[in-house]
């Protein structure tokens, strides 16, 4: 029987990477504004490399990229891209389609819903928050409450813990196969794998089950416990 499910937030609730993008795009154009003498494309690029290098929540990227790629910080075009970045950030960071009527009917049928995110504690809560989700979750596990990122056990563990579920009582549902679907199965959960939030180009997931829409969850929770009672 499911009695939780617990759910990964980037590229899985939110479509974390058309935000990013879009956010980069309107940084990009502000600094350029500023006096920022480089061809757009060749910036964005410069910024997304380092984002691959040192981590997508790098709250010093723009800094980095001047730094190391022009030699200096000029403060006039930092403040710009802050500036830019912010603004498109928050007209650009949304729900996929469903996420809000699937929750919602979790919530109904009885089952418990919590969130393991490998990004840092805030950045998490702004977006659960900022995205209206809050009411949901009973616990928020954090990369600085483990120390440790998925697939590591100790985000997994310290979820379940908190919610007082077994693990094979609580499945999984996030986009990253690497770390969402194979930490969890590890751990001895069920896996959903958000298909529609793939980034990764990921082929074969490994999960017990795949998403096209989220709220294809709320049909395999229901059949799974019906099968249990």
């Amino acid at each position: 029987m499911i009695k939780a499910v617990i759910f990964d937030i980037d590229n899985t609730l939110m479509d974390f990477m058309r935000m990013k993008r879009a956010s980069v795009d309107a940084a990009a154009d502000a600094m350029i504004d500023a006096g920022l003498r480089v061809p757009k494309q060749e910036l964005v690029d410069k910024i997304f490399k380092i984002y691959w290098a040192e981590g997508i929540e790098d709250q010093n990227i723009f800094d980095k990229v001047l730094a190391k790629e022009f030699g200096k910080v000029d403060y006039k075009i930092l403040a710009a891209g802050i500036i830019g970045y912010k603004r498109a950030k928050e007209g650009h960071m949304t729900l996929y389609p469903h996420v809000n009527m699937t929750l919602t009917d979790l919530l109904k049928s009885g089952v418990r819903m919590g969130v393991v995110s490998d990004a840092p504690r805030l950045s998490v809560w702004m977006r659960i928050v900022g995205l209206g989700l809050h009411h949901y979750f009973e616990h928020v596990v954090t990369f600085d409450d483990t120390g440790e990122k998925k697939p590591s056990p100790k985000p997994f563990k310290k979820i379940l813990a908190l919610m007082e579920v077994e693990p094979a009582a609580a499945i999984m549902v996030g986009d990253w196969a690497e770390r969402d679907i194979k930490g969890a199965k590890a751990f001895g959960m069920q896996t959903a794998w958000a298909k529609y939030g793939n980034e990764f180009d990921t082929k074969v997931s490994g999960a017990d089950y795949e998403l096209d829409d989220i709220h294809d969850l709320v049909e395999i929770v229901r059949r799974t416990n019906e099968k249990t009672r």
